[in-house]
C-alpha cells in the first residue's frame, strides 16, 4: 500500500511538473515578443528576459525542467520565425547553456549562496557560448542578407577599433549575453521564493 501511495504521488509530481514547465515554456515565448534596444548595442540587437522563466524552471524542477523550457519558448517561436529557425536554434543553445549549470549547481547547495554561485556560473557559460553560436550560427545567417562589412560597420558606428567580427563578438555581443543573463537572475532573486511554493504545488 505504501508502495502504491508512493508511486501514486511521483506520478502527480511529474505531471505537475510536465504540466508547469510547459506553462513557463509558454511563458517564455511570449517574453521573447516583449524586446528593447539597449545604448550602446547595434540596433538588431535587442535585450529580452525570456531566460527567466527557465532559470526559474531550473532552481524549482531541476535543471532538465530548465532545458525544457528553452526548447518549448524556441519550438514556438519557429511559428514565427524570421531566421529560419538559425536564430531559434542559437538562442536555445545559449538558454541550455545558462540553465543547465545553474540548475545543477543549485541542486547541490539548495540556498541563496547556491543560487548565486549557480546563477553567475550560467550567466559566464551562455556569455562564453554565444561566441561560438554568433560566430558559427547567427551571423553567417546574417550574412546571406546583408555583407558581413555592413554589419560590422555598424559596430564601427559605436566603436571604430572593430576590425573583425571576432573583435564585435567579444567586445559587444559577449558582455550584452552575460548582462542579459544577469537580468534574469536578478529578477529571479526578486520573485523565487514568493512564487516557488506555488510552482512545487505547496499552496
Amino acid at each position: 500500500m505504501n508502495n502504491q501511495t508512493s508511486t501514486m504521488t511521483k506520478r502527480r509530481i511529474n505531471t505537475r511538473s510536465m504540466a508547469v514547465t510547459a506553462v513557463l515554456g509558454a511563458v517564455s515565448a511570449a517574453l521573447m515578443f516583449v524586446a528593447f534596444r539597449v545604448p550602446l548595442m547595434p540596433s538588431f540587437i535587442q535585450m529580452d528576459v525570456s531566460e527567466l522563466p527557465a532559470l526559474i524552471a531550473a532552481f524549482s524542477m531541476g535543471p532538465l525542467s530548465g532545458v525544457a523550457v528553452c526548447l518549448i519558448k524556441n519550438l514556438v517561436h519557429l511559428l514565427v520565425t524570421t531566421t529560419g529557425g538559425v536564430g531559434e536554434l542559437s538562442n536555445f543553445l545559449l538558454g541550455a547553456a545558462f540553465v543547465l549549470p545553474a540548475g545543477l549547481i543549485y541542486r547541490t547547495r539548495k540556498d541563496r549562496i547556491g543560487a548565486l554561485i549557480g546563477s553567475l556560473a550560467g550567466a559566464l557559460a551562455m556569455a562564453l557560448a554565444s561566441l561560438p553560436s554568433n560566430y558559427f550560427i547567427t551571423y553567417p545567417f546574417y550574412a546571406m542578407l546583408m555583407p558581413m562589412e555592413a554589419i560590422l560597420d555598424m559596430y564601427r558606428a559605436i566603436n571604430p577599433n572593430v576590425k573583425t567580427l571576432t573583435d564585435a563578438l567579444v567586445w559587444f555581443n559577449m558582455p550584452f549575453t552575460f548582462i542579459k543573463a544577469m537580468l534574469s537572475v536578478a529578477v529571479t532573486f526578486l520573485i523565487y521564493k514568493r512564487i516557488s511554493p506555488i510552482i512545487k504545488g505547496k499552496k
